[in-house]
């Protein structure tokens, strides 16, 4: 269901659309089968839709931000193929993720092409500084998802180690969207930093929320398993400070399912996070960085484009998938 930031970039949402369906295309049938099975699960299209709100906020001239929002959605779509094979998930988005469907190799290799194609189309958007945002992002980002494999099952993972995986896993392609968007329009350098800052406060916000929802939520809202981050031995937030305000026995069973990677006790464990204070203050944090995701958009002159980016941070804390 769209939300009332996606209507203000209405017109340039569906003319990105159907790029990406133009885009997919390629002569090996399965590369298409599941390039499209992805992109039609959907999801809210929330870094492709930076692009277009930041440019059109900016007054850019021109279609290269539909191709820039496009490059955006294939590198994203691409780390979740990955991602889904690495945790071994089989539910995204209320659907069988692709590797439940097709198997491993599959779902690795098509993410391979996406990411092969998004670079393609870098070339053709022809600017330098974007390219080197784009392809110094990719990198990061893979750098995060190695961080976390090399954290899953550690429950003694600092709250400052889960903040840098979080920020290069997530955040980074949320900056990038932001940024690359803001160079393709010519802002100048201060109003570049602040969009990019903005860029990375929503994209925090975004995945404490995530984390959160993940002990909260309820597998039919969600669209994925509920306590799957336990069952990956992932140290999140929620945990990491449960474990740190709770008594010694509660610790214990925490760090022990994040150690084995069992969610056996799930209950017990969202009744000690909650009771711990641990959810009000993933909350809070992500308050903090929603706030200070609006704060940064003072330089920009009101618009139609202006509300809906702030519609989108105040989006990020409030909802339930």
């Amino acid at each position: 269901m769209p939300h009332s930031f996606h209507q203000a970039v209405a017109r340039d949402f569906e003319a990105v659309n159907q790029l990406i369906l133009g885009q997919i295309h390629s002569d090996v049938g399965l590369v298409e089968d599941i390039g499209q099975y992805l992109i039609e699960a959907g999801g809210k299209r929330l870094r492709p839709l930076l692009v277009l709100l930041v440019s059109n906020a900016l007054q850019y001239q021109g279609d290269k931000h539909h191709d820039l929002a496009a490059i955006i959605e294939f590198i994203h779509s691409a780390t979740l193929l990955h991602d889904d094979v690495v945790d071994m998930s089989d539910l995204r988005r209320g659907r069988l993720t692709a590797n439940a469907k097709w198997g491993n190799a599959p779902s690795v290799l098509v993410g391979d092409f996406l990411y092969s194609r998004a670079f393609q189309m870098m070339v053709a958007v022809g600017d330098m500084s974007i390219m080197k945002i784009l392809s110094d992002t990719t990198n990061l980002i893979s750098e995060g998802e190695v961080q976390q494999l090399i954290n899953a099952k550690k429950p003694d993972i600092s709250e400052k180690g889960y903040f840098e995986v979080i920020h290069k896993k997530t955040a980074i392609l949320f900056e990038a969207a932001c940024e690359t968007a803001a160079t393709l329009s010519g802002a100048e350098e201060t109003l570049r930093r602040q969009l990019t800052a903005y860029g990375y406060h929503v994209g925090i916000a975004f995945q404490l929320i995530d984390d959160a929802l993940d002990y909260t939520g309820n597998t039919e809202e969600l669209g994925k398993n509920v306590g799957d981050d336990l069952a990956e031995g992932k140290p999140t937030l929620p945990l990491i400070y449960a474990m740190s305000n709770s008594s010694e026995e509660q610790s214990a069973m925490i760090a022990d399912s994040i150690r084995n990677g069992d969610k056996s006790q799930l209950s017990q464990i969202i009744n000690i996070i909650r009771d711990s204070g641990a959810l009000d203050y993933t909350l809070n944090l992500a308050k903090e960085h929603a706030m200070s995701a609006i704060k940064t958009l003072d330089a920009l002159p009101d618009s139609t484009y202006k509300q809906a980016m702030i519609d989108l941070a105040e989006f990020s804390i409030s909802r339930s998938n």
